[in-house]
């Protein structure tokens, strides 16, 4: 039975018992699906739709309430007052007409609050005060509340809702792209971390500015996002738009979002955020009741491992190459807790080649970053097969310095034949990206550390692994090319590729006597899913040890140990 069935029976009950009824809950009706639905579920759904999933726009004030923990909120700068710069006939008319319905001073509410327990400064745009548009107080309370995170050092969150400019408010409007930028900017420079929520719809000035300069930006599913809006688009030089054009999908697909969160997630999300991103300790702060580096193979692994045959440089190649190998994510889900993967090079695409993000290795939080080549025939077509593209290099530059800012230490697992050598990615700079990347990965000032976990394939696979240690597994490959590509130019001859592996130097035991390696991972007997457990205790107990190691270093040491490591050669 639907809910308007429902009441029209209940009034025909109550003509017929000559008594009301007791009073039913108030309703509100879907702007997406039309129905009418339960306004008291529909709070508790955190006012998402439980027909469709439509998303409805949310108070300033319920914002924090889903957000803030109970009582934590104190507003900040409540007293500035709208003025009219321009003088625009009845724009003073307009606000006060806005205050009295909306009971908001303004456009925004900011203030401070804890999310389960973390601080934070916490902002919200409210879009019913004219359309959530940026005037002069709204960028003054959002400059302000950056200014004074900076001065007490605290994070910030800021809910952006918005059509952009506020037109009323005209060039002194436009100014506040540039004033809450530069604010953002000093808060990015004293370390601290800034986290945008971008919600329907955020278009406009406020897309332009301080909505898309966030160290991590979230967004809400569907929501509208981009700088011209569909209708401006269209009217301005007549373009259909496409279905799903400008929502958070499509900026995610695009690179520009870290991740959609759903609603129901949110305040547990932005609270891992703030926890992974309190004050550094060092490099080594291990949960204490997880103090043991130590890992000894089964007596099964051992087996298995004196009974592997001793492969020759071409059988490292083959399996180096099997698609039942484990992978940089089967990896990462063994030895981390916690992984955050985030998405995009904040210029172009999403790279699915390159998966990374924050996690924790026994407490301490990490960056990790690794070439996956995927697992299923659609999958690995997805991920071009591990080949990255300049938007996943970039993707890895800006997570990587990310992690310097926040004192993280960088852990990279390879197993790339190479670069993706496609028409698309020399248009849109393959050679630039691979050198930013080894520039960049030179002078970070945190530790680093690269694994070799399959192929190594030249400047593609060095884009990953400009480490201060650098870990091969054991039947893993690094070379300047192909075997197939190096017989082909030194001997014109393809079908050579066997005796070419064979003379390039290009297994862990050839690269260790080398020291282009530092370490050998063992494998015991194949990295397949049997010995997953395996290698990764193995893998985790001497990261471990390695960060113990970096433990009191400077940033300018480890940047100057990582340089005269690759000076060597």
């Amino acid at each position: 039975m639907g809910l308007k069935e429902y009441l029209n029976n209940r009034k025909e009950k109550e003509k017929e018992t000559n008594q009301p009824l007791p009073e039913e809950p108030e309703t509100i009706t879907c702007p997406n699906c039309k129905k009418e639905l339960n306004k008291k579920t529909i709070v508790k759904r955190k006012y998402v739709c439980y027909e469709c999933g439509h998303y409805f726009r949310v108070r300033a004030k319920n914002r924090i309430r889903m957000v803030a923990d109970s009582g934590s909120f104190t507003p900040w700068d409540e007293d500035l007052v709208t003025e009219n710069p321009l003088d625009f006939p009845e724009y003073e008319e307009k606000v006060r007409a806005t205050q009295e319905k909306t009971g908001l001073s303004e456009g925004v509410i900011v203030g401070r609050c804890t999310v389960f327990g973390e601080e934070t400064v916490l902002g919200v745009i409210d879009a019913r005060f004219l359309m959530g548009s940026m005037g002069h107080v709204v960028g003054e309370k959002i400059a302000r509340a950056i200014e004074r995170a900076t001065k007490e050092r605290l994070p910030v969150i800021l809910f952006c809702c918005s059509g952009g400019a506020r037109m009323q408010e005209g060039i002194i409007s436009l100014m506040q792209m540039a004033k809450t930028s530069g604010a953002v900017r000093r808060h990015s420079d004293a370390g601290l971390l800034y986290v945008p929520v971008l919600t329907d719809p955020t278009t406009g000035g406020v897309t332009a500015s301080f909505a898309m300069l966030g160290d991590l930006i979230l967004a809400e599913p569907k929501a509208l996002i981009g700088f011209a809006g569909p209708r401006v688009i269209e009217q301005t030089i007549g373009q259909k738009l496409p279905e799903g054009f400008q929502r958070s999908e499509f900026q995610l697909e695009h690179g520009f979002v870290d991740m959609i969160v759903e609603r129901e997630q949110l305040k547990r999300t932005l609270y891992e955020i703030l926890k992974a991103h309190r004050p550094s300790g060092g490099y080594a702060c291990f949960d204490p009741l997880r103090q043991d580096d130590s890992y000894e193979p089964t007596e099964l692994m051992k087996e298995r491992a004196a009974k592997a045959p001793l492969p020759g440089a071409w059988d490292k190649v083959m399996a180096a190459r099997r698609i039942e190998r484990l992978s940089s994510v089967d990896y990462m889900e063994a030895i981390f807790d916690d992984f955050m993967e985030l998405h995009g090079d904040r210029y172009f695409r999403d790279d699915p080649a390159i998966v990374g993000g924050i996690a924790y290795l026994d407490g301490q939080p990490v960056t990790v970053i690794g070439v996956y080549k995927g697992r299923e025939l659609a999958d690995c077509v997805s991920r071009n097969y591990g080949m990255p593209s300049p938007e996943g290099y970039r993707k890895a530059i800006r997570l990587m310095k990310q992690a310097e800012k926040f004192g993280r230490p960088i852990i990279t697992f390879v197993n790339t034949s190479g670069a993706y050598p496609g028409q698309e990615a020399e248009e849109n700079g393959q050679g630039e990206a691979i050198a930013r990347s080894l520039c960049e990965m030179s002078a970070l000032r945190v530790p680093i550390l690269c694994l070799m976990i399959g192929e190594g394939g030249s400047g593609g696979a060095l884009a990953l692994a400009v480490g201060n240690e650098v870990w091969m597994m054991e039947n893993a490959t690094y070379s300047i090319l192909s075997p197939e590509g190096f017989a082909s130019i030194l001997w014109k001859d393809g079908r050579r590729a066997k005796e070419a592996a064979s003379v390039m130097k290009i297994t862990a035991q050839d690269l260790k006597e080398l020291h282009v390696i530092d370490d050998i991972i063992p494998e015991y007997g194949g990295a397949d899913a049997d010995a997953l457990s395996s290698i990764a205790g193995y893998m985790k107990g001497n990261m471990k040890k390695f960060l113990k190691a970096q433990e009191g270093k400077s940033g300018e040491q480890l940047a100057q140990e990582r340089y005269e490591r690759f000076r060597a050669f």
